[in-house]
């Protein structure tokens, strides 16, 4: 369900993948539909959603819609028996998201969100080296998604841009920041901000900070993570995707000078061979490998609940000129 911007590449990935049948797709918009059948035709076409999901033949829908749609057709897929994969955000409130996860369960039907960057070769090698300890303890995260790109008239630099690195940063530390808070400034639309500054505090000290616009001179989409051992810069506008800086402050065991307890260590920089694959793809045969497993998937309700805890607590401080907001611990 929806064929557009973003939509014609799931269409484009899905009609090439051998191990699913892309049976149907569907836009409202005919010419966007017109566009997206060149790559499939042997697709039905329908400019009804009530149809897709109403069809014995599908097994599961691609939701990639404007965002304020996500839960309510995420609903109407999920109560119909299909599986879905949405695209991202899941919602655009807490509240709609446990909606939409509580009806996954209860259909028992796999749930995906399309936290696109979770699939991306650097940030699999990433997480990798933050699980194996090669980093050393994590103190900080920043991330920089900017250009001067497409205006948005139904969302904000935020909630266009953010999931991408919330997703990453929640991949890479595992849990909800405690308090998030937000800044930005509407230039070229009333209400719609084009630039926006989050920052995200952790429970065990680390801190996250991102830089979201799409009224920039560069186009950067950059995050770099700061460990006691080593440091990290993605780069997915470079070639070279990935850099590991072996550069930090070593404390000797033992030192007799206050001047010897912090010494700077500048060590190698690493630029590891990834072998890349599209993202999307990737992501799609995931989807449908969760589907035959049953498990949850790598970006399933677990994890996009947290991110769009993030992202409504970071719209509520954006709201109120960056007054932090508190986010509730599980349980509470």
């Amino acid at each position: 369900m929806g064929t557009g911007y973003w939509g014609v590449n799931h269409v484009r990935v899905f009609a090439n993948e051998p191990s699913a049948h892309l049976v149907a797709i569907c836009d409202g918009n005919e010419a966007a539909l017109t566009r997206a059948a060149k790559l499939c035709p042997d697709a039905r076409h329908e400019t009804s959603f009530d149809a897709i999901v109403a069809a014995d033949d599908i097994d599961a829908v691609v939701i990639a819609t404007p965002a304020v749609t996500h839960a309510e057709l995420a609903c109407q897929a999920l109560d119909a028996g299909k599986h879905v994969l949405v695209e991202k955000p899941l919602a655009l409130t807490f509240e709609d998201a446990n909606r939409v996860a509580a009806l996954a369960k209860q259909h028992e039907r796999t749930l995906m969100i399309g936290h696109l960057m979770i699939y991306h070769a650097a940030v699999d090698r990433l997480r990798a080296l933050v699980s194996d300890g090669d980093l050393g303890e994590l103190f900080y995260i920043y991330a920089s998604r900017v250009n001067l790109g497409r205006l948005r008239a139904d969302e904000n630099a935020l909630w266009s841009f953010a999931p991408h690195d919330i997703s990453m940063i929640d991949t890479l530390l595992g849990e909800a920041p405690t308090s998030v808070s937000a800044r930005g400034q509407a230039y070229l639309q009333p209400g719609i901000e084009d630039v926006v500054f989050v920052t995200m505090k952790f429970a065990g000290g680390q801190m996250a900070h991102i830089h979201l616009s799409w009224l920039d001179p560069h186009k950067e989409r950059k995050l770099t993570v700061v460990g006691s051992q080593k440091m990290v810069v993605f780069d997915d506008v470079s070639p070279e995707k990935l850099r590991i800086y072996d550069k930090g402050y070593d404390r000797p065991p033992e030192f007799t000078q206050f001047d010897e307890y912090l010494t700077l260590r500048q060590g190698d920089i690493h630029i590891p061979h990834l072998r890349m694959t599209e993202p999307l793809a990737v992501e799609c045969r995931h989807f449908l490998d969760s589907i035959r497993s049953g498990d949850e998937p790598r970006t399933g309700p677990t994890s996009a609940l947290r991110v769009v805890q993030i992202l409504e607590a970071a719209q509520r401080s954006l709201e109120q000129d960056g007054v932090p907001v508190e986010l509730a611990r599980p349980g509470e």
